[in-house]
């Protein structure tokens, strides 16, 4: 049985990626330990990756609080019904990009359109006005339609289809396959791996975006989640001072602005992280295959 052997530069690259992945764990173990520590210790600066003074008050407070789970079913919502969206929107437009020359009539121009729109934005203000005046403030789709279509993502996805053999849609045609037919029975089955790359990329920006949130949303209760997070880090000392539900001073005695703040947080990010495993096979392929060509 042979052994591989490794170089200086394997070594050197396997150190740093280690470094790499332990500076990106460690603050993530830091703020699950402050989660559940207790106040008097998070606030002298004692915890660090081991929990101290070990208490679920934080976690109890959060539980019992509607607004957190009320808010976490708009985020699920929003990025269910916006990921969808977003795939839809980018297999339907980057299936007919992805012909050559000669068989899509003004193709040219629509890349042209494409790429000019990731270059330049509408603008903040112009968007605000638009989505104001069709009707969708406070309304779920006030976050989904205004990044419907990611073009990015769509040029990988774009990309991936060239790479198909032409020959598959050829058989298919003469087999009396219609486009629609050979895209949903030809194509699509075999996109699975960039499906899953760019429908990753649209989960992870849905959840975590807030800032649309706070600017379309006049009611909080409308809030998703990363924009109910954001707005606990600017006043949750206040919120809680205001929570006639507990005995503020024993609640105090057991939890802090820290603690709270930790608990929210990686709560927020448990769906992501049980979505990432399942789309993980597929990540690297989908996305080395489909930046290959231009």
């Amino acid at each position: 049985m042979e052994t591989k052997k490794y170089g200086v530069f394997d070594v050197v690259l396997l150190i740093v990626l280690g470094i790499a992945c332990v500076t990106c764990v460690l603050p993530f173990i830091n703020l699950l330990a402050v989660s559940f520590s207790g106040s008097t210790a998070v606030a002298a600066g004692k915890v660090g990756f081991v929990p101290v003074d070990f208490t679920l008050a934080s976690y109890k407070y959060i539980l019992e609080d509607g607004s957190f789970f009320r808010a976490m079913a708009v985020s699920i919502e929003r990025t269910v019904k916006g990921t969808l969206l977003n795939l839809i929107l980018m297999v339907l437009t980057a299936y007919p990009l992805a012909k050559p020359k000669g068989e899509l009539i003004g193709r040219r121009f629509y890349v042209v359109f494409f790429v000019i729109t990731m270059l330049i934005g509408g603008g903040m203000i112009p968007t605000y006005l638009l989505v104001s005046g069709l009707g969708l403030k406070d309304t779920i789709w006030a976050l989904i339609l205004p990044g419907a279509l990611p073009v990015s993502n769509m040029v990988i996805l774009m990309n991936f289809i060239r790479e198909l053999p032409a020959e598959l849609e050829e058989a298919a045609s003469l087999d009396g396959a219609t486009p629609f037919q050979t895209l949903v029975m030809i194509i699509l089955p075999l996109l699975k791996p960039a499906l899953a790359t760019v429908g990753l990329f649209c989960m992870v920006g849905h959840w975590n975006e807030w800032f649309n949130g706070m600017l379309y949303m006049s009611n909080p209760s409308n809030y998703p989640l990363q924009t109910y997070l954001q707005s606990l880090l600017v006043n949750f000392e206040n919120m809680l001072q205001g929570d006639s539900t507990y005995d503020i001073k024993a609640l105090l005695s057991m939890m802090n602005v820290r603690t709270g703040r930790a608990a929210q947080l990686f709560l927020g990010a448990i769906p992501i992280m049980l979505v990432y495993p399942f789309l993980q096979k597929y990540f690297t392929k989908g996305l080395v295959l489909g930046s290959v060509k231009g």
